[in-house]
C-alpha cells in the first residue's frame, strides 16, 4: 500500500521510531541506487534528520546532485519488534555544504545514538580518541521529505543462498551475498526514484547472473540496480555491509548481473585500522578541497549529552569480545 501521507497504523510508525538502522538509498553520478545502512531520525515536522561524516561524504555528493532518495526499514535487530512489515519512505533530500561538530542542535539524533550503540561513547573517551576520531563528529546534515510511504509484509524464510559455479566478480559477489540471511535491492521507479525491497539471492544464474527471490512488487523494473547486504547486533556493533552494482533483469524470474563489490571482505583489527585511516584521509581531503581548517569539536557538548544518557539509566554497555564500530 502506497500513501503520500504518513500511515496511520501505529504498528508502521513504531518501526521507524524503534529500528535501530535504515537502508538509505541515493542515486550515483551515472544514475545507480545505491543504498547503506544508517540511522535516521524522523523528526515532528514529518522529515527525516540523518548525518554523514565528512570522511563519508558520497550521500552527500549525490544528493547536491540529484535529490531523489528513498529509505526503507527493514532490519529488526534490536528493535524488540518481530514480524513487522517493512517501510519504505521515498522522497526529496538536501544537504547543505555546512559541517556541524555541536551535538547540541541534534540532541535527540545524537541520544538515540549514544543509547543504542554505547560504543560511540569510545570516539570522544579521552585525548588520543578525541584526536584521532574527531572526523566522526564533523557532520553533514541531510533533511529528507517524504513525498510516498509504502508499506510491505516482512520477507518471509527461505532457504540459504546456494554458492557455486561462477567466477570473478559473479563468484565473490555470490559469495559474500551468502553470508547473510537476505539483502536490500536498490533500484528506480519509472520516474526515476530509488526504490528498496528486501530480496533473497537464492544462487548462481546463467551468464554470470545471481538468481532472486523477490515477492511481488509493481515498482520493479530492468535497469541499474544493487544489493546491500547489512547487519549488526542489538547495540549497533559488529556492523557489517556489503553493496554489489550491477543490473536487473527479467530472466525466467528476476536476476541481477554484477558488475562491482564495494565493502565486505576482511574485517581482521588491521583490515579496521585500514579502514579508519582512509576515513581519516577521506575526511582530511574533504576539508582540503575546500581550503577550510579542522573545525574544532564541541566536546564540551558531547560530554554533555553523554552524562544525560548516563543519568537517564538508558545507556547500554557494549558486549565484549573483538567487535567492528560503525563509522557510519
Amino acid at each position: 500500500m502506497t500513501s503520500a501521507n504518513p500511515p496511520t497504523d501505529p504498528q508502521v510508525m513504531q518501526v521507524v521510531d524503534s529500528y535501530r538502522t535504515c537502508e538509505f538509498a541515493t542515486l550515483t553520478r551515472s544514475g545507480v541506487p545505491i543504498a547503506w545502512p544508517t540511522a535516521a531520525l524522523h523528526r515532528p515536522d514529518g522529515t527525516f534528520l540523518i548525518t554523514t561524516s565528512i570522511a563519508l561524504p558520497q550521500k552527500a555528493y549525490n544528493i547536491r546532485r540529484d535529490d531523489r532518495v528513498a529509505l526503507l526499514f527493514s532490519e529488526p535487530t534490536g528493535s524488540g519488534l518481530d514480524g513487522a512489515p517493512q517501510v519504505l519512505v521515498q522522497g526529496r533530500a538536501g544537504c547543505p555544504d555546512e559541517i556541524v561538530t555541536d551535538v547540541s542542535g541534534d540532541a535527540e539524533y545524537w541520544r538515540r545514538l549514544h543509547e543504542r550503540q554505547p560504543f560511540n561513547a569510545m570516539y570522544s573517551r579521552n585525548v588520543l580518541t578525541r584526536r584521532f576520531f574527531d572526523w566522526y563528529y564533523m557532520r553533514l546534515h541531510i533533511t529528507v521529505t517524504p513525498t510516498a510511504w509504502t508499506t510491505w509484509p516482512p520477507l518471509p524464510a527461505g532457504p540459504a543462498t546456494v554458492t557455486g559455479a561462477p567466477d570473478g566478480v559473479p563468484g565473490r559477489s555470490l559469495a559474500e551475498l551468502a553470508t547473510y540471511p537476505s539483502a536490500v535491492l536498490a533500484t528506480r521507479t519509472d520516474g526515476g526514484t530509488p526504490s528498496l525491497r528486501r530480496v533473497r539471492v537464492t544462487g548462481p544464474g546463467a551468464a554470470g547472473r545471481l538468481r532472486l527471490d523477490v515477492p511481488p512488487d509493481g515498482q520493479l523494473r530492468e535497469g541499474p540496480a544493487s544489493l546491500l547486504a547489512h547487519g549488526h547486533d542489538e547495540q549497533l556493533w559488529s556492523l557489517r555491509s556489503v553493496v554489489v552494482t550491477g543490473e536487473l533483469m527479467a530472466a525466467d524470474g528476476w536476476v541481477f548481473r554484477p558488475d562491482r563489490i564495494v565493502g565486505g571482505g576482511s574485517t581482521s583489527p588491521l583490515a579496521v585500522l585500514r579502514q579508519l585511516r582512509e576515513l581519516r584521509r577521506t575526511a582530511d581531503a574533504y576539508l582540503a578541497k575546500r581550503s577550510l581548517p579542522r573545525p574544532e569539536v564541541a566536546w564540551r557538548s558531547i560530554r554533555a549529552l553523554k552524562e544525560q544518557v548516563s543519568a537517564g539509566g538508558t545507556e547500554r554497555r557494549p558486549a565484549p569480545g573483538g567487535a567492528r564500530p560503525s563509522s557510519r
